[in-house]
């Protein structure tokens, strides 16, 4: 964000709850007209200015912070103590500077939790909602920490050659926001941090913005992992995985919420997808001035994420008159059941259907966590999501943060066990192919790799197909002859054909690996291979978890509690699927690394999975209890929960 007139916007309504602060109206009495809690100043590097954690944000700070170019928040009273000692007025404004001035002043950073926290938010009573809004403080606060400690760096010298952590941490201003534009419940904060930074010589310089860029994903797989164990930790839920668009990536939801509730929410994304539709439909039928058609006849993800952004700038609604938050939990409450066709018995109670359902899955469903099959999925995933196969040490952080997140379950992890599943990946399933010709390609965070997998064959991109006849409805797919459309059609009337998404041949590609693995490591025993699958169960969506076929041999020697298996069926019709997973298939000689590397694995799972299975004949297990391969000591901040 830079100073000047985004920093006006940002004085005029994001810090007064995104609405319109009337004109000549002091900051804080119009927070208090808006009903949104006052900002506050985060951050470690507040010490170095002189302020404290938690400290109110007043208007003076933010103009002289934001809106002038870098300055000392308290600059003001600086400059006029310098005056009043007798400096030049020269002086004394350079007393109030932070290092030289910069344009670019601030990153926004926006955190929100998934909608089925803050619908237990906005729905539940009292103490749910002091126990969310705590869980998502200190969500933001360990972001913040991370960020502080292993994403921001300080560049200066010539060409940027010196680049260090900022010793003393970082400055930033928290504003929270109850509601969107829609008007409904939406908590989200938004976390100005402040691009000055001081250096240990002293001096302050500027925090480089593109290594905060590169690292949003990581950063947000952290906060979402963070506030679902938190708030699962102290209300007693679990999370589960949630399709929302088919062929992207499945979200960790709290499990128990109802759906058509989810839905109520989705007021925005029902209006974008709308419009989305139709400019799909303008795009695959639009033709030059000759009849000839303008772009290939198939939507790919680059074309659908453009038409997303304007989808979403088209049907942007005006900004709302802001309201107290007592007020809008009223108005939540009798829309939600008068509107999203869910009883009002159960809005009533969604805390309690979330723990029905919450000991339901951890009955159901154990959180295992291997380091060297977590290490699989995240290289697998990330190998395919990313072009050319190449990806850096923040795109393997990302990843192992959402595995981790859908496998826990909502269990408390130690803090470290991202790191651990980072580098067991690389050291096992990726090769470094950095070419280091400058100074930031030998920095461990720029380093490139790729897998070692012997995967050349795998396509990154479908082949352009031939641009059908325009007056004949493209196919659905790709592979097929068009048909001819009906003129009468309208958009959404017929499908429009599209590429698959990256996760959806990333989810392929993972799946194949681990049925290859499952059919290598079959051989040496049945409980070994159950033992690789299992593992895998708690991450997959529900719809692919079906009871294992009974062996009628060894039907009667079976517990009656063991764990449900994923369906190899269900399986073998995604890949029968016209999609790039042909192409996954993986040789001998290519699973021979996997397989010696997992053997080792598979026997610690199963010597572990023996001892669980003979401790529940003994006594009946706690349902937060989490199963680990590796057994370590809790730490200060891991409660009970530190197995991984």
């Amino acid at each position: 964000m830079r100073a000047g007139q985004m920093h006006r916007y940002y004085s005029r309504e994001t810090v007064v709850g995104d609405g319109r602060r009337p004109a000549r109206t002091p900051l804080r009495a119009a927070q208090e007209q808006a009903g949104v809690p006052a900002g506050c100043w985060m951050g470690r590097g507040l010490a170095a200015l002189g302020l404290a954690p938690g400290e109110e944000v007043t208007e003076a700070q933010l103009r002289n912070l934001f809106g002038e170019r870098g300055r000392h928040p308290c600059a003001d009273r600086i400059e006029a103590e310098r005056l009043a000692t007798g400096d030049s007025p020269k002086k004394a404004f350079k007393a109030g500077a932070l290092g030289r001035r910069v344009m670019i002043t601030r990153v926004d950073f926006v955190f929100r939790p998934q909608p089925t926290i803050y619908l237990l938010w906005a729905l539940g009573d009292e103490a749910t909602r002091r126990v969310i809004e705590a869980a998502h403080e200190q969500a933001i606060e360990r972001v913040l920490e991370w960020i502080e400690d292993e994403v921001a760096v300080i560049r200066y010298g010539k060409d940027g050659i010196y680049r260090v952590r900022p010793p003393g941490g970082l400055v930033a201003a928290r504003f929270r926001h109850y509601e969107a534009r829609s008007g409904r419940p939406l908590l989200h904060d938004h976390l100005l941090l402040s691009v000055k930074g001081q250096r240990l010589d002293g001096k302050w310089d500027s925090i480089h913005t593109t290594a905060l860029h590169e690292n949003t994903v990581a950063a947000c797989a952290l906060y979402n992992e963070l506030v679902a164990a938190e708030l699962c930790e102290e209300l007693g839920l679990t999370t589960e995985p949630r399709t929302v668009t088919p062929g992207r990536r499945p979200v960790t939801e709290m499990a128990g919420l109802p759906h058509e509730l989810i839905r109520w929410t989705a007021r925005r994304s029902d209006e974008i997808a709308a419009c989305l539709t139709e400019l799909e439909h303008e795009y695959v039928t639009a033709v030059d001035d000759d009849g000839e058609p303008r772009f290939l006849p198939v939507v790919s993800e680059r074309a659908r994420a453009k038409m997303n952004q304007n989808a979403a700038r088209k049907t942007r609604p005006p900004k709302r008159k802001t309201q107290s938050l007592a007020q809008l939990r009223v108005w939540w409450k009798v829309s939600a059941i008068l509107t999203s066709k869910v009883a009002a018995d159960v809005i009533n109670s969604l805390l309690e259907h979330a723990r029905a359902a919450a000991a339901v899955i951890r009955a159901r469903v154990a959180a295992a966590v291997d380091i060297a099959l977590a290490a699989l999925d995240v290289t697998a995933t990330v190998f395919v999501m990313n072009d050319g196969g190449r990806f850096h040490r923040r795109h393997l952080l990302a990843e192992a943060r959402r595995h981790l997140a859908l496998v826990l379950r909502g269990r408390r992890r130690d803090p470290g066990l991202d790191d651990q599943v980072v580098a067991a990946a690389i050291s096992t399933h990726c090769l470094d192919i950095s070419e280091p010709k400058t100074v930031r390609g030998l920095e461990a965070g720029y380093r490139l790799y790729t897998a070692r997998w012997s995967l050349s064959g795998l396509p990154t991109r479908r082949p352009p197909t031939p641009a059908p006849n325009p007056d004949r409805q493209p196919p659905a797919d790709p592979g097929e002859p068009p048909a001819p459309r009906h003129p009468g059609q309208d958009a959404g009337e017929w499908e429009i054909p599209r590429i698959p998404l990256q996760y959806e041949r990333a989810a392929f590609a993972g799946a194949v690996v681990r049925e290859q693995l499952r059919t290598t490591t079959a051989t040496a025993g049945r409980g070994r291979a159950y033992d690789v699958v299992a593992h895998q169960q708690a991450a997959m969506p529900e719809q692919l978890l079906a009871p294992e076929p009974a062996d009628p041999e060894t039907d009667q020697e079976q517990d009656p509690g063991r764990h449900e298996a994923m369906d190899l069926k269900a399986l073998r019709a995604l890949r029968e699927s016209r999609t790039d997973v042909e192409a996954l298939d993986l040789t001998a000689e290519r699973l021979c690394h996997l397989q010696d590397a997992f053997t080792e694995a598979a026997d610690r799972a199963h010597t572990t999975m023996n001892h669980y299975t003979r401790r529940d004949d003994t006594e009946t297990p706690h349902p937060d209890d989490q199963q680990a391969h590796r057994s370590q000591q809790p730490g200060p901040h891991r409660g009970r929960e530190a197995g991984h």
